[in-house]
C-alpha cells in the first residue's frame, strides 16, 4: 500500500494543461507532450488504500482503483498496467473522456481533497503502451462459434475483444466508412487525438476480430441474415436519435446538429475535406445546450476561429458544493469548467456560457439565414420564460446540442430483430433472462439478452446517453452473457451491477 499519511503530506496537484493560447493554436490534446509521471506518481501516493474503497462504487468498471495507485506510487508500471486492464479494455479512452465520478466518490472527499484518478489512469494507460505492455492476446483455442457485433462505438468494441479473446470468432459491423463510432467521429481530437483509438484497433485485428466497414445492418444486409450467419448477435448501435428544437425558425440556413457539425470537423483531421462543410470561422456561433457536447462544439468553434461562441443552458447554475440531496459519493450537479469553457473565457474571463436560458425563437435575415436568437431566463422550478426577460443575441451559426433520446427508431435493424422500445425510449432488454435459479437471478448478464434469441444489447443503445466507461462496462456485460448463451459457462467477467437496467432485449 501507499503512505497511510499520504494525503496529509501531499496536497491535491493535478496534471497541468497546455497554455490556452497554445492549445487554442493546434488540434492536439490538451495536456499533449506534458511531463507527468513524477507528478503522478506523488499524487497516487495521496491514496490511502481505504478498507471500503467507495471510488469502486463510483466507477461503472469496478476499477481495482487503490491497486494501481499503489504501483503507480512506486512506478512498478507493469503491476499498474496489469490491475487497470483486469477491469478495463480501454483505459487510454476513459483515461481521457471519463468525466470521473471515482474522484467524487473517493473518501477523501468527504473534507478535503480528492486523489486524482483519472491523471493516474491516463498516466498507467500511456506508459502500457510505451513499454509495450499491450500485446494482442489471441486465443489459444477457437470454439467454433461466431459472433456479428452490430456497432463499434466503446460499447461494440469492448464486446468484441472480449468475446475475440475467449475464443470466438467476431465481426464487427459499423455502417460508417471507419470503425469507432463516436469515439472516431463525435469526439474531437483535442480531447483524444484518434491515434489512441487506432492503436487499440490494430491491436484487435491482431488478436482475429474482424471488422467491416460501410456496412449498415438493416439496410445494407438484412440483420435476419445476419442472426442465421453467426451464432449470437450483439447490438451496440448507440443512441444516435438527436433531439430537435421545436420552435418558430427552425428551418432557417445556419442552424445546423451539433453531431452533423462535429463529425465534419473530425472528418477534417482524418484528411477526408481540406475544411469543414459547416465552419464557425468568422462566425458569430451559439450552443443550444449545456452538456458535453456542447462543451465539444465550443472547444471545436474556437478553434475554427469563430468571432464569438456563447453556450446556452436552459438549466441554472449549479452551486460551487454539494446540495444536501446529493450527498457523498454521489456524482454531484455542481459547478464545472471544462478545457473548452477555459478557453471561451477571452481576456475578460466571463463564463461563455449562459445559465437560466431558454431560446423562444430563431430570428433570420431576408436570405432565409439565421441572425440571431430570441432568448428568457427561465424560472428554476418549472423552466418556464419570464416575459421581462426577453432580448436578442447574434447568431450566424446555431448548433443544437440537446442531447439524444435512444437509438434511432423505425430501421430495418429495429424491425428485423423485433426489438421493441422501454418506457425511456431505448431498446427493451428481458429483465427475467437468467432467471432459472436466485444466483443466476441476481447476475449482471441479466441486464443484456433481448426478446430475440440469441440477441443482447449493449451500452448507450440500452441504457440511453451516457459516460464512455458505463459503455465498456456494457459491453463486457455482453460479452459474457452471449459467452455463457454460446458456451453454457463463462470465465468473463460482467461488470454491471445486478441492480441496474437490463441488458437483454
Amino acid at each position: 500500500m501507499t503512505d497511510p499519511h499520504g494525503f496529509l503530506k501531499v496536497p491535491r496537484r493535478p496534471v497541468p494543461a497546455r497554455p490556452v493560447e497554445e492549445r487554442l493554436g493546434d488540434w492536439n490534446e490538451v495536456y499533449a507532450g506534458q511531463a507527468r509521471l513524477p507528478l503522478v506518481s506523488e499524487q497516487a501516493g495521496r491514496c490511502m488504500d481505504c478498507g471500503i474503497p467507495f471510488c469502486h462504487s463510483g466507477c461503472p468498471l469496478g476499477n481495482l482503483i487503490p491497486e494501481w495507485n499503489a504501483y503507480a506510487a512506486k512506478d512498478d508500471w507493469w503491476a499498474a498496467a496489469e490491475r487497470l486492464h483486469a477491469t478495463n479494455n480501454f483505459p487510454e479512452f476513459t483515461g481521457r473522456l471519463c468525466p470521473a465520478p471515482c474522484e467524487d466518490a473517493c473518501v477523501l472527499t468527504i473534507n478535503a481533497d480528492p486523489v486524482t484518478i483519472k491523471n493516474v489512469e491516463q498516466a498507467i494507460a500511456d506508459e502500457i503502451w510505451a513499454r509495450g505492455y499491450a500485446p494482442p492476446r489471441p486465443p489459444e483455442r477457437l470454439s467454433g462459434k461466431t459472433v456479428a457485433v452490430i456497432g463499434s462505438g466503446p460499447a461494440g468494441l469492448a464486446a468484441a475483444q472480449q468475446l475475440t479473446r475467449i475464443g470466438h470468432t467476431v465481426a464487427v459491423y459499423e455502417r460508417a466508412d471507419r470503425v469507432g463510432g463516436l469515439l472516431r467521429y463525435g469526439i474531437p481530437a483535442f480531447k483524444m487525438e484518434k491515434q489512441h483509438l487506432n492503436r487499440r484497433i490494430e491491436q484487435m485485428r491482431s488478436e482475429g476480430t474482424k471488422f467491416r466497414t460501410g456496412v449498415d445492418v438493416g439496410s445494407d444486409l438484412d440483420a435476419i441474415e445476419l442472426t442465421r450467419r453467426h451464432d449470437a448477435v450483439v447490438v451496440a448501435v448507440g443512441a444516435r436519435g438527436q433531439r430537435e428544437l421545436p420552435v418558430p425558425g427552425r428551418e432557417l440556413n445556419g442552424i445546423h446538429q451539433a453531431m452533423d457539425y462535429l463529425t465534419f470537423a473530425n472528418r477534417v483531421r482524418e484528411g477526408d475535406y481540406v475544411s469543414s462543410p459547416v465552419t464557425a470561422e468568422g462566425k458569430h456561433v451559439v450552443i443550444i445546450g449545456g452538456g458535453d457536447t456542447g462543451s465539444d462544439c465550443l472547444g471545436t468553434a474556437l478553434r475554427q476561429g469563430a468571432t464569438s461562441v456563447v453556450q446556452l443552458d436552459i438549466n441554472p447554475e449549479p452551486g460551487e458544493v454539494r446540495r444536501d440531496t446529493e450527498p457523498w459519493p454521489t456524482y454531484p450537479k455542481v459547478y464545472r469548467i471544462s478545457h473548452a469553457h477555459e478557453e471561451g473565457r477571452g481576456r475578460e474571463g466571463t463564463d461563455p456560457r449562459i445559465f437560466s436560458s431558454a431560446t423562444l425563437r430563431l430570428e433570420g435575415d431576408r436570405h432565409g439565414h439565421v441572425r440571431g436568437i430570441r432568448l428568457a431566463e427561465v424560472e428554476p422550478e418549472n423552466r418556464r420564460p419570464r416575459p421581462d426577460t426577453e432580448h436578442v443575441i447574434s447568431a450566424d451559426l446555431v448548433l443544437l446540442a440537446l442531447g439524444f433520446y435512444g437509438p434511432e427508431r423505425g430501421t430495418g435493424l429495429m424491425k428485423q430483430l423485433a426489438l421493441t422500445l422501454d418506457d425511456r425510449g431505448n431498446f427493451a432488454r428481458d429483465a427475467d433472462f437468467a432467471a432459472e435459479t436466485a444466483e443466476r437471478a441476481r447476475s449482471p448478464e441479466r441486464t443484456v439478452r433481448t426478446g430475440t434469441d440469441g440477441v443482447f444489447i449493449a451500452g448507450d443503445a440500452g441504457r440511453g446517453q451516457s459516460l464512455v466507461v458505463w459503455a465498456i462496462a456494457e459491453g463486457r456485460s455482453a460479452a459474457a452473457a452471449a459467452d455463457r448463451y454460446l458456451s453454457g459457462s463463462t470465465e468473463l467477467p460482467a461488470p454491471v451491477a445486478p441492480s441496474d437496467r437490463p441488458l437483454v432485449a
